[in-house]
């Protein structure tokens, strides 16, 4: 008894399966022989002079860095277990204590000396198989029991690469592979070019280019000199609009790359088949987003009826590669990348291509993969990027499809856009350089037509805003959060200033906005600009559904667009309180759903208003029987409006369109719309030829705050 009583009991939490319940008995039973120079403590010891030695010699090696942190780890469980061990007297616990202590010391002085050393002691701190290897080897050297489980030592599997794992092959694209496995490639662009001096080898290029466009045209818009067209009939027997027919002629004369940035309404979709078809484009890819795809495979029947398209869905279990067009969506381009870039697309289409602008998200880095793979086996391959809006916030939104037409690279453009700019003779810091190179980069093909130039049929549209008074409890609370923001704004604004008495009032309170905005983005709790607009759409919705169904019952169908689920729900509610027949169009159905209840919208006189969400619904769809939009919450950008407004304000609308914007009057809503309104000077400026000035601020929401706090200091 007395022997046991000496013995030691460990609990482990390294060991090889150490969250096992297994592990956990095995831990409780364990038991060391006693005396002062057995057990544990004289094992840890000789461990920790080792290695003090060592790390006084000099760098450590990795070794004695798995022999430093097993012991410390072993030093924590030994510790915990002499302070609960019931079998030890008040004498022996504080005699093995001080023990203990004398080696936290030796083990502090080495990681003193060698400081890398402490980052091995963190909870998360990996511990290898060597290590725990190690530790097993001094546990049974201080005689301690250990279970079978941790005598057998198992290597961590290598963490799965997610990309891979994701990818998929579906049997229709290998049946396709094996019945055509010799995909040549198209060598037909790749002359040899006479051997020339480059003058603009050695300057920085990207920035100059987009300062181009920044600071306008005089009067020019960006858009190509294109031909006339031969003739408007097409394939499927529908007569194009002039200015369709003539992108398409253009396309007959060899040009293949295209940012065909025409205003919303304009027929982008049409233009886009019809040029694969006069080009023989085929096979051809197409990115869409999710509620378009359904809509494109339509398209393709409509436009060009002699040939197939096939809609990728999840893991492209039902693909039919021998179609002329695939269809994929921005949300699954990351299972099927693969076998798409080794498909032999002789195409590729990217409609509503500000959804890559960001280069660091994943869609945009697949998009710009497969169009480098298409490029580099067929580089006389059609690329066109299809967007009415290309610039939401800043002239950098250029940058990733330029890329994916391959007009640049990240650093500096391609040799087709780089001859260009050598013929015109200029250097960045020549007088006239910015409109040459402004051109240059026109007649590598944007192409980009305003309704009111090209499609005089098209009736006029126009913005109204409709000031609703927030009189309830939730209007007072949406005042008392704006008054409180404001005032913790000016707080913050007077302790700055203090701290920095000469600087300009204007730089404060940009520092102050976007010191707020910042932590009201990491905030899931309290008022800030976010849940005021959020609760300000709350406020507005049971008046926004109201006046739209009194627009329904005066001149007919409604779309109603909201940002928020429950928005939508309670616009939803007050249709069917009222006896209104509504259809809705979100972000979670399926494409099947969305179609039916866009054909429902179009064909059933029952159906008066469809109820839709500004990012579900707000590219690519076609709902202009109604005339008339109401738009119940605003959005952060100008160009998110302008795609929504143009759902209805398209070819075929034979009525003039109006959006009502609901504003809650005298809060922050009404600040917000007028900084959309501001922002939509970007776009005019760059491509349309305008001398507007834009607000330099892409931000709305620091804008929104730094106007707050202006006011309040105007007061």
């Amino acid at each position: 008894m007395a022997e046991q009583g000496q013995r030691q009991r460990r609990q482990s939490s390294t060991g090889g399966s150490s969250g096992s319940s297994s592990a956990r008995r095995s831990t409780q039973q364990r038991r060391a022989r006693g005396g002062d120079d057995a057990g544990v403590i004289p094992v840890l010891a000789r461990a920790a002079r080792e290695v003090e030695t060592a790390v006084q010699k000099g760098p450590l090696k990795p070794a004695n860095r798995a022999r430093f942190q097993v012991a410390a780890l072993l030093l924590r469980e030994e510790r915990a277990r002499v302070k609960k061990d019931p079998a030890l007297t008040e004498a022996e616990r504080s005699n093995e204590q001080k023990r203990l202590d004398g080696l936290a010391g030796i083990l502090a002085k080495t990681a003193a000396r060698d400081t890398s050393l402490i980052a091995m002691l963190a909870e998360d701190a990996p511990v290898t198989a060597a290590a725990k290897a190690l530790r097993r080897d001094l546990l049974l050297a201080a005689g301690v029991e250990l279970s079978p489980d941790e005598l057998i030592i198992t290597t961590e599997p290598k963490p799965v690469d997610k990309t891979v794992e994701k990818q998929v092959v579906p049997q229709s694209v290998r049946q396709m592979q094996m019945s055509n496995p010799f995909l040549a490639p198209d060598f037909s662009a790749l002359q040899p070019k006479p051997v020339q001096v480059n003058r603009l080898a050695n300057w920085e290029l990207i920035e100059p280019l987009f300062r181009a466009f920044e600071y306008g045209a005089g009067g020019g818009a960006a858009s190509m000199q294109l031909p006339e067209a031969q003739g408007l009939t097409t394939p499927g027997g529908i007569e194009l609009m002039r200015h369709q027919a003539r992108f398409v002629e253009e396309v007959k004369h060899g040009h293949r790359t295209f940012l065909l940035a025409d205003e919303p309404g304009l027929g982008k979709t049409a233009q886009a088949l019809l040029a694969a078809s006069v080009s023989g484009s085929y096979p051809l890819l197409v990115v869409v987003p999710n509620v378009v795809k359904t809509n494109w495979a339509r398209e393709v029947e409509l436009w060009t009826p002699s040939r197939t398209a096939t809609v990728v869905h999840g893991d492209g279990k039902d693909v039919d590669a021998f179609s002329d067009v695939v269809i994929v969506n921005y949300e699954v381009l990351d299972r099927h990348v693969g076998w798409l870039s080794r498909f032999g697309f002789k195409g590729m289409v990217v409609d509503e291509a500000h959804f890559i602008k960001n280069l660091k998200s994943e869609r945009s880095k697949n998009v710009l993969a497969l169009s480098r793979s298409i490029r580099a086996a067929q580089p006389r391959a059609l690329m066109m990027a299809l967007t009415g809006t290309p610039l939401i916030n800043d002239i950098d939104d250029f940058r990733a499809i330029w890329q994916f037409l391959g007009w640049i690279d990240d650093k500096k453009p391609l040799s087709p856009l780089m001859d260009k700019l050598e013929d015109t003779g200029l250097t960045p810091a020549d007088f006239g350089f910015f409109p040459e190179a402004r051109q240059a980069v026109i007649d590598m093909g944007i192409v980009r037509r305003k309704k009111v130039d090209v499609a005089a049929d098209i009736p006029a549209r126009r913005v109204a805003d409709i000031p609703v008074e927030l009189d309830d409890d939730l209007g007072r609370t949406i005042r008392a959060a704006e008054a409180a923001l404001t005032a913790r704004l000016l707080t913050t604004y007077r302790r700055v200033r203090a701290l920095k008495p000469d600087a300009e009032v204007d730089d404060l309170v940009r520092v102050v906005a976007h010191a707020e905005l910042e932590e009201s983005k990491g905030a899931k709790t309290g008022d800030n600009v976010f849940t005021m607009v959020r609760k300000i759409g709350q406020a507005k919705a049971g008046l926004a559904a109201d006046y739209t169904a009194q627009l329904a019952r005066n001149v007919g169908k409604v779309v109603f667009f909201a940002k928020h689920i429950d928005v939508m729900d309670a616009a939803e509610a007050h249709f069917a309180k009222v006896g209104l027949t509504s259809v809705s169009i979100r972000g979670d159905q399926s494409p099947k759903a969305r179609q039916a209840a866009i054909d429902a919208f179009s064909n059933d006189p029952d159906v008066s208003v469809v109820v839709a969400s500004l990012t579900a619904a707000g590219v690519g769809l076609n709902l202009q029987a109604a005339s008339n939009v109401v738009l119940a919450e605003l959005s952060w950008t100008s160009a998110e409006q302008t795609q929504a407004i143009d759902r209805v304000h398209r070819i075929g609308q034979a009525l003039p369109v109006t959006a009502w914007r609901i504003i809650a009057a005298h809060t922050i809503d009404a600040r917000i719309a007028e900084l959309i309104d501001s922002k939509a000077g970007l776009a005019a400026r760059a491509l349309d030829g305008s001398d507007e000035e834009i607000t330099a601020e892409s931000n709305i929401q620091l804008q929104a705050l730094m106007s707050l706090l202006h006011d309040a200091l105007d007061d």
